[in-house]
């Protein structure tokens, strides 16, 4: 009698999906500590991953909607403590995590995590001086994110009050938990998106602040996602996050840090009773230099109208002057007349009379023809004289002149003299030039 036939027989499918069913039931919801290792997120947006420990290896699956939603962001060598449930993958029969959430194992691998990204952000020149932007000094807009509820936004609102009223835009968000940093950066992107046809005012300044609270509550501020959204932000932003030793990385690409939120309400406006106090001071200032100014010309006028002296001596003394150069201008008239006329006296001795210049500028021009007409002569004999040299020497030196001794030029088919039998084959075309004439002939041998 055989063993095992009463064991129920079963096909590896059956085998590996009876295993993945037990696995889900047994171990639907755990929580895992280990480090991230190997960590890949597939072109389909699924991460995949190993999560070990210094015995053992866990591989762990997170879906590509469940890794958004993830309050961090998975890398390598993060000591992590992940919430899921445990399944098999039938086709390769080994077991995995699915996770549903990942959170740090202590506040000591979340600042590692934190300096780590800090470095990154910064080697791409995030936080740089150069990329921050002038805040406005008297913005008309100022939009706020934060929490619609709690001390925050009437601490600002309230500051504000009190220092110099503005118009202010709240776009609520969550400060804190899962969802908090997409919040964030939807309102960041929706307040630099807006533009001036829109119902709604472009602020001109933003603040993002929250209160204080620990490492854990302020991370939505220190994601990368919203990080790079102030970065790549039009508006000058301020950031005002917890209390004044908290910091997170948005206060690096900010373009000012606020230690409190009332603080940084403060930074956003000038004081009003200030200004007001500044314009009183200039308008007393603008009152005593214009009456300085006025006095003063006041007195110099008294010096002009003392030294002018009265109207009728000003006049006689005028008077006496253009008497004087008038004197003068007719002195003046009569030398130039005279000098003009000595002038014209000398050039019209040195005058030629007109009829002699033509004369002898006919004569200048005869002898000038003459002498090129004889040059022209002597040069086209000259030229005459080696061309029919040319010619001779052409006759001399010309193939056909040998073809007259008896000689004869044998060209190929194609016009191309022959210099060597080799060159001939046999039943080749040639044409044969004597002196009178062509011959054409076939070859019938050669040699």
């Amino acid at each position: 009698m055989a063993i095992g036939n009463n064991v129920p027989e079963l096909t590896v499918s059956e085998l590996a999906l009876s295993l993945k069913k037990t696995l889900e039931d047994t171990y639907s919801r755990v929580r895992i500590r280990g480090e991230l290792s190997r960590v890949k997120i597939h072109t389909s947006g699924h991460l995949y991953s190993d999560l070990k420990d210094t015995e053992s290896v866990l591989n762990i699956i997170c879906w590509k909607t469940t890794l958004a939603r993830l309050s961090i962001h998975p890398e390598e060598g993060l000591d992590v403590i992940c919430t899921g449930k445990i399944t098999s993958y039938p086709a390769r029969s080994n077991y995995q995590m699915v996770v549903e959430q990942m959170e740090l194992a202590g506040e000591g691998a979340l600042l590692k995590m934190l300096e780590d990204r800090k470095k990154r952000l910064a080697a791409e020149g995030l936080f740089d001086e150069s990329r921050k932007k002038t805040l406005p000094y008297l913005p008309k807009v100022i939009g706020v994110i934060t929490s619609p509820t709690g001390a925050v936004i009437r601490d600002i609102l309230h500051r504000l009050e009190d220092r110099f009223p503005r118009h202010v835009l709240l776009w609520p968000v969550r400060v804190q938990g899962d969802g908090a940093a997409d919040e964030i950066v939807n309102a960041i992107n929706g307040f630099n998106n807006l533009h001036e046809q829109d119902n709604i005012p472009k602020p001109d300044l933003l603040i993002i602040a929250r209160g204080g609270g620990s490492l854990e509550d302020l991370m939505p501020f220190n994601e990368e996602r919203v990080v790079r959204s102030i970065a790549n932000c039009q508006i000058p932003i301020i950031s005002a996050i917890g209390h004044e030793t908290d910091t997170t990385l948005i206060d690096f690409v900010s373009d000012l840090r606020a230690p409190t939120p009332t603080a940084a309400a403060e930074l956003s406006v000038p004081e009003r009773l200030g200004i007001l106090a500044f314009v009183d001071d200039c308008r007393l200032r603008l009152l005593q230099s214009t009456h300085r100014l006025v006095q003063k010309n006041r007195d110099h006028l008294h010096y002009l109208v003392a030294r002018m002296g009265t109207p009728h001596a000003l006049i006689e003394s005028q008077s006496q002057k253009c008497d004087f150069l008038s004197t003068r201008l007719a002195a003046a008239l009569q030398k130039r007349v005279q000098v003009s006329t000595e002038s014209l006296l000398r050039l019209s001795s040195k005058i030629q009379n007109p009829t002699q210049k033509i004369i002898l500028t006919h004569h200048q021009l005869q002898s000038t023809v003459d002498q090129l007409s004889r040059l022209m002569g002597q040069m086209i004999k000259d030229k005459k004289i080696r061309f029919e040299s040319g010619v001779k020497l052409l006759d001399v030196l010309s193939f056909k002149s040998v073809l007259g001794r008896g000689f004869a030029l044998i060209r190929d088919k194609d016009g191309n003299p022959v210099t060597s039998a080799k060159k001939i084959r046999q039943k080749d075309c040639i044409s044969i030039e004597l002196k009178d004439g062509l011959l054409y002939s076939i070859v019938e041998e050669t040699r």
